[in-house]
């Protein structure tokens, strides 16, 4: 991947992956090139079928934006940030990065749910 570009500069994934949470929730939204849009989802599917694998991951799902430029938001559960940061930093997984578009811009974040009353729960 040619580039991350943290969501929150002041706060980027590598910071993240310090805190001791559970679940998390990954949010990724990617930018790219329309050209490499086949190249990206191929990519895409590998990394997550290597996630899938991974101790703790719970789901994934792939969004594309509305209209013609590809921006891509993935979500993705995790049972722990433990989890999360063991297969972000497993080194096949590392690897794996290189084969995306150069085009590729991915702005990752982790969160966790929040219970709102009468809203949602956590």
């Amino acid at each position: 991947m040619s580039l991350l570009r943290p969501l929150d500069p002041s706060f980027p994934i590598e910071r993240q992956l310090g805190i001791d949470a559970s679940p998390v929730v990954l949010v990724n939204i990617f930018t790219l090139d329309k050209a490499d849009e086949p190249g990206f989802l191929k990519t895409w599917q590998d990394d997550a079928a290597f996630m899938k694998r991974q101790p703790g991951f719970i789901s994934t799902q792939l969004h594309r934006a509305l209209g013609e430029n590809p921006t891509y938001l993935n979500y993705a559960v995790w049972e722990s940030n433990a989890a999360f940061r063991a297969a972000f930093s497993n080194p096949d997984f590392q690897v794996k990065l290189a084969a995306y578009p150069s085009s590729a811009i991915a702005s990752p974040h982790l969160f966790q749910k929040v219970a709102v009353p009468d809203i949602c729960v956590a």
